[in-house]
């Protein structure tokens, strides 16, 4: 894993844009098309409209969803509400390159299975996304992939529900072959309540579900707060596992 440690939120949130800008323009070179998939917080909406302002082929960029809460289309508690919010300004980026997550379908196993057909669809079989960004809750839980839910055993799906209701919500969310798979795994994790859960992570604690993420592909970006109990902080900051 590679790590940077940034002052602040938002120079984290900027960093974060510079280097989807920067794997965006590679995989369009190459594969002609830039696949991410973002999760929900309030660093990743900086980030996104940080990224607004990049000069992109936005027509061959391709924005899937982390994971996100099933409630009604427009609601607050809703990702793709503030993902729509922060990139409403982009031009040249067409609304049907943003793929929600279909949590408002009756029947939401279905829902899911199509969700991992657009993936397919997008990124080949087994899928490939180019980047997955995550965050990291205090509870060490990444995407919705939350402690103590059967969602953390799926491994023959790419998309799956959580099997309760966390924070208030049930959710829908990559699981651990999707994301494990993806080109580039963009951590962006700020605040002292992180620092904890951001150490075990990077140690590769398999107790939390952000440790069983694979490091290999991984990118950790964290501001001074979020970065306080990492061991040897300074030696690890271009550093792989």
């Amino acid at each position: 894993m590679k790590i940077e440690i940034l002052p602040t939120a938002d120079a984290v949130a900027r960093r974060g844009a510079s280097v989807i800008g920067q794997q965006a323009r590679a995989a369009i070179n190459e594969r002609g098309r830039f696949v991410f998939a973002v999760s929900g917080g309030t660093t990743p909406w900086v980030m996104l409209r940080e990224l607004a302002a990049e000069n992109l082929p936005w027509d061959k960029v391709h924005i899937l969803q982390v994971d996100e809460r099933v409630a009604p289309e427009g609601d607050a508690d809703r990702n793709l509400t503030q993902l729509l919010e922060s990139l409403k300004d982009v031009s040249g980026l067409p609304r049907e390159n943003i793929h929600p997550m279909p949590v408002t379908d009756p029947n939401l196993d279905d829902a899911a299975t199509s969700y991992a057909e657009t993936l397919k669809r997008l990124t080949g079989s087994p899928p490939v996304i180019d980047l997955v960004h995550l965050g990291l809750g205090s509870d060490g839980h990444t995407a919705s992939l939350v402690p103590g839910d059967a969602v953390l055993k799926v491994n023959q799906a790419e998309v799956a529900l959580t099997t309760s209701e966390y924070q208030g919500r049930r959710r829908m969310t990559l699981t651990y072959p999707a994301i494990n798979r993806a080109r580039q795994i963009l951590w962006l994790v700020t605040g002292s309540s992180k620092a904890e859960a951001v150490s075990r992570m990077a140690d590769g604690d398999a107790a939390i579900p952000a440790g069983r993420i694979r490091q290999s592909s991984s990118l950790l970006i964290v501001d001074d707060a979020a970065s306080s109990h990492l061991a040897a902080a300074s030696d690890r900051e271009t550093g792989e596992d």
